[in-house]
């Protein structure tokens, strides 16, 4: 499988976990809202049901108060009951379902209630009032009363009523507790569920990290290795990969690739060697004519010396120049083929000396001046290579300096991790447009019969630097001097 497919199942699956847990708790938050809309629904109703079975107790009061006094106030608390319960009966109807077992609870009390007014308070509440009215009516009224009271079932249906009235509110304390017990048990399940499903996922994450470090990484750093191997010159590497995913396929490219780069390595080895011999083949074969033309010139010029003219001397001299820069121009294509080819050993290097050493070589014209910078660095380097990048920059500014009072300056810079030098002379300068073509081999900016010059110097000294990973520029105008300045590691 690949592998792409294999995350995103893995990360599917451990979604999935997460959505069903995230589910379950918006489910748990609806119980609770749900619970908490039914604590005040059961609230509402246990008041609303205690203030019934108060009312009634008033009512009770309040009749017989008016039966033995006559006195209206009680009347007035007795029909205040009466009506303020009728209302509770019809609210509590339209809170409870018509389903619950309340609802029957209810009905018996309403049904006991209306018994209660209709058998008992209602006829003796008339004949109390008749009785005010007139005397002749109190004999009546007593023996009503008597019979209503002590003889008839009325308390008893006053105790049944309470009685269902207290079943009713017990019924719903009995509903408030079954739901509050369900609600937390539905809550630690689904934190047992929640907790279970987060583990779960955890556990999951942390398999799927292992399977993708132990299926992944090890197979990449196999195939860093062999990147480094290859970096380092072994081109014969290989790694084993039979998959079908996306690492297999790019092992199998990196095998492909070390194939390819040590066939052309091979190649190109080969045919190094071949330029290598080629061009000292080529350099000794076009010396060999060369000698001989220089020799044939200079037998013609030692024993016709009387016999030639100026006009002969002069070609006689020019054939000279030539043959000698033919074989300059050899020898500075041989040292620009050989840079970066030679083993060299690093060594330490004091640069002052260094550029000493090297002007013990060049003869000053009159009125030139060098000064050499007596802080210039010590370096553990390759000392070849140093020497000849300041060779061909020191001698091309005395070479080609045209002032009355020549003066050049060596100088550097420390940077964090390289030395900057500089060669500062005050001769002719370079036209900004050519600042690029005179680090190209061959070029050269006066022409040849003018100023002796074969144009390899700068392209020597561009090859080292850029072999090394280091940097040269040039800052210079026409007549206004000119600046080279390179960098080199510490």
């Amino acid at each position: 499988m690949r592998i792409s497919y294999l995350i995103f199942l893995s990360f599917t699956f451990i979604l999935l976990l997460f959505t069903t847990a995230t589910y379950i708790n918006y489910r748990q938050a609806q119980k609770v809202r749900e619970n908490s809309k039914y604590a005040e629904l059961s609230t509402t109703i246990i008041q609303k049901s205690n203030r019934f079975q108060r009312n009634i107790l008033n009512m009770v009061s309040g009749l017989r108060g008016f039966l033995l006094t006559g006195e209206n106030y009680f009347l007035q608390a007795y029909d205040s009951a009466v009506t303020e319960n009728t209302t509770i009966i019809k609210e509590l109807q339209n809170l409870i379902p018509d389903i619950s077992y309340q609802t029957g609870i209810l009905n018996e009390v309403e049904h006991l209630n209306n018994r209660w007014l209709g058998e008992f308070v209602t006829p003796l509440r008339l004949a109390k009032i008749n009785a005010e009215a007139s005397d002749k009516n109190e004999p009546y009224f007593n023996r009503l009363y008597k019979e209503k009271m002590f003889i008839s079932e009325e308390s008893r249906l006053n105790i049944v009523l309470q009685q269902k009235i207290r079943e009713f509110i017990n019924s719903e304390y009995a509903e408030r507790s079954k739901r509050t017990s369900r609600l937390a048990t539905s809550i630690e399940q689904t934190s047992t569920i929640s907790f279970t499903l987060t583990i779960l996922s955890i556990i999951l994450g942390f398999s799927i990290v292992s399977f993708l470090a132990y299926r992944i990484s090890n197979r990449i750093l196999r195939m860093v290795k062999m990147a480094d191997s290859i970096a380092a010159g072994n081109y014969q590497v290989h790694t084993e990969e039979t998959g079908q995913d996306e690492v297999s396929k790019l092992a199998r490219s990196l095998n492909h690739m070390a194939k390819v780069l040590s066939h052309n390595i091979a190649e190109l080895r080969r045919k190094n060697q071949e330029l290598d011999q080629f061009a000292h083949v080529v350099s000794h074969d076009m010396k060999a004519p060369l000698r001989g033309i220089d020799n044939v010139v200079t037998w013609i010029e030692e024993d016709h010396k009387e016999e030639l003219t100026p006009k002969v001397a002069e070609y006689i001299h020019l054939i000279k120049g030539r043959v000698t820069r033919g074989e300059n121009l050899i020898q500075g294509l041989l040292t620009y083929a050989r840079v970066g080819k030679e083993e060299q050993v690093k060594e330490t290097v004091h640069v002052k000396d260094l550029i000493n050493d090297l002007l013990e070589n060049y003869p000053l014209k009159l009125g030139l001046k060098i000064e050499v910078e007596q802080g210039l660095p010590e370096l553990y380097t390759n000392k070849v290579p140093l020497f000849q990048v300041f060779s061909n920059l020191v001698g091309n500014a005395i070479k080609y300096n045209d002032k009355k009072h020549g003066l050049i300056k060596i100088y550097h810079k420390e940077l964090e991790k390289h030395y900057e030098f500089f060669i500062e002379d005050n001769g002719p300068g370079i036209n900004q447009n050519y600042h690029e073509k005179i680090f190209v081999i061959f070029q050269t900016l006066q022409e040849r019969d003018s100023f002796e010059s074969t144009g390899v110097g700068l392209a020597i000294v561009k090859k080292i630097l850029d072999s090394r990973g280091e940097k040269i520029s040039v800052s210079s105008e026409t007549g206004n001097g000119t600046t080279f300045s390179f960098t080199w590691s510490k």
